[in-house]
């Protein structure tokens, strides 16, 4: 039924709701049987793109000249790196070099998040390697001593790395114990549960299948609500000089 152009997204210089209910989906090139609903790009002065991509069985994404990372949604994929095959379930991850040739592949009608970046090289450094993970099977840290609010890091922390994505979980009642406002910018999905969370200087219900992005600078803050855990999949740029 229509609802009369009522809607909770919204976009701004600093920020983005993006709710299910104003998701349009296209196809990229280099997809096969699938269809992405593109959150951030540059197109909205993001500086990566991330996208969720919905693949039938047998859908393919093909690699893109930029790093990127994927977390399995919902159902499963296969990712191919010359004759060498890895299987990612829900929950599952990987990290894909640039310039890596890889191949994913929906094993069932699948739903996974990705995020796309060009790789900012340091020098005498070298870029990092391919990795392929499992949520369930990283340790999680408290936030700052608040065992309440529990942060698991899917990539390596160190400099090779210029950008971090993680999973945020909340118990009920849990907040950010401060307003961040820094030089990072975020792509974050709600994977469970809601709250509400401060951009700038709104404030948003939010709850699982909704998209935020953070420009950097903006205020931000989130209180966790309901009786349910909430949960959120997060990325920001960092380890780089702020004027490259």
């Amino acid at each position: 039924m229509q609802n009369l152009g009522a809607t909770r997204s919204t976009s701004k210089p600093t920020h983005l709701l993006q709710t299910p209910d104003t998701f349009v989906r296209t196809r990229l090139p280099g997809m096969r049987d699938a269809m992405a609903i593109v959150h951030a790009s540059p197109a909205n002065g993001a500086r990566f793109a991330q996208y969720t991509a919905e693949m039938a069985t047998t859908g393919s994404l093909d690699p893109v000249p930029a790093q990127r990372f994927i977390y399995v949604l919902d159902g499963a994929v296969t990712v191919t790196l010359s004759a060498t095959q890895y299987a990612l379930e829900q929950g599952g991850f990987a990290y894909l070099p640039q310039g890596l040739d890889h191949h994913v592949v929906a094993s069932v009608d699948s739903r996974i998040e990705v995020f796309e970046k060009p790789y900012l090289a340091l020098d005498g450094l070298e870029p990092p390697a391919a990795i392929f993970g499992r949520e369930s099977d990283l340790p999680s840290q408290p936030l700052m001593g608040d065992t309440a609010l529990q942060v698991r890091s899917l990539l390596p922390d160190t400099m090779a790395f210029d950008f971090a994505v993680n999973i945020m979980e909340y118990q009920p009642g849990a907040v950010l114990p401060m307003v961040e406002m820094h030089v990072m910018e975020h792509g974050l999905l709600m994977l469970q549960g809601g709250g509400i969370y401060r951009l700038d200087e709104s404030w948003y219900p939010v709850t699982a299948g909704d998209f935020i992005w953070m420009a950097p600078y903006c205020p931000q803050w989130f209180g966790a609500l309901g009786k349910v855990p909430a949960k959120y999949l997060i990325y920001k740029d960092w380890n780089r000089n702020p004027l490259a």
